[in-house]
């Protein structure tokens, strides 16, 4: 199997993080150097994004085909076969939901959750509104396939809508998503069929480590709520507001991010 590419900063004990849909393990910004003078600080690129395209065995073997549960759990287990040792998990997003799926399959090897801008569910459904029309979703599908490049520059916009210091926040994630190049067509596509389908929330009170749920105040892709919902099903979990923040906190607010983290990884 081949590996995926991780960049590692500082020494200790490891927390690794994972990015969301469509973006890269360089996405986390200056809070990496910060991280690493607390911990091992380990951020992966996803298969199929940043330098890890060309790794995505996500959609390569028939038998999975377009099963959005089958194609997190062949991301987990990846992730899993990668990094034998014990970790603190942190999640952005649709990271935070791989982050769930890998504490509930390899239970041993998470020690800890930190879940950031998450949710169990992204889809509107009767019960569970705190969350993205189907419609939305399904508009964005059908603009990847016309032109990716454009649809991921739309995500952006919407990640920091509402934020404090929205523009410039913007302008920073556009820099960069663009300094890795392009990510794998497939790879983004597989990321929004788990995007359309996953729903974790019959397995949140079986998630037993410790967990942290980090939420922007202003975020309206995966809204405040959800989090709250998070932080009540999880049997230890607690959950920290960052207010003015949209769903890029780490980006926005990196000193509120900071004390956050540090208190979780030091309790």
């Amino acid at each position: 199997m081949t590996a995926l590419h991780v960049d590692s900063y500082g020494s200790g004990a490891p927390l690794l993080l994972i990015h969301g849909w469509g973006m890269h393990g360089g996405m986390w910004g200056n809070v990496v150097k910060r991280l690493a003078e607390h911990c091992r600080v380990l951020a992966v690129d996803l298969p199929g994004h940043g330098f890890s395209v060309g790794r995505d065995l996500s959609r390569h073997s028939g038998d999975i085909g377009m099963n959005p549960d089958l194609l997190m759990d062949r991301i987990v287990d990846q992730l899993s076969a990668q990094f034998s040792e014990p970790l603190t998990v942190c999640g952005w997003s649709l990271g935070g939901q791989i982050a769930l799926r890998w504490a509930m399959r390899h239970s041993e090897q998470v020690e800890r959750l930190v879940l950031v801008a998450s949710t169990p569910r992204f889809v509107l459904r009767a019960d569970w509104p705190c969350a993205m029309a189907a419609e939305t979703l399904a508009e964005f599908a059908a603009a990847l396939r016309q032109n990716y490049a454009l649809t991921l520059r739309r995500f952006l916009a919407l990640q920091v809508r509402g934020s404090e210091h929205e523009r410039e926040l913007l302008a920073t994630l556009r820099d960069a998503l663009s300094s890795r190049g392009e990510p794998d067509l497939a790879a983004l596509q597989s990321g929004l069929d788990i995007l359309r389908d996953c729903d974790l929330r019959h397995a949140l009170p079986d998630i037993r480590q410790a967990a942290l749920v980090i939420c922007g105040e202003r975020d309206t892709l995966t809204p405040p709520q959800a989090s709250h919902y998070l932080a009540e099903q999880m049997p230890n979990a607690r959950l920290a507001t960052i207010g003015g923040a949209a769903h890029a906190p780490f980006l926005s607010h990196p000193d509120e991010f900071m004390k956050h983290v540090t208190s979780f990884l030091h309790g």
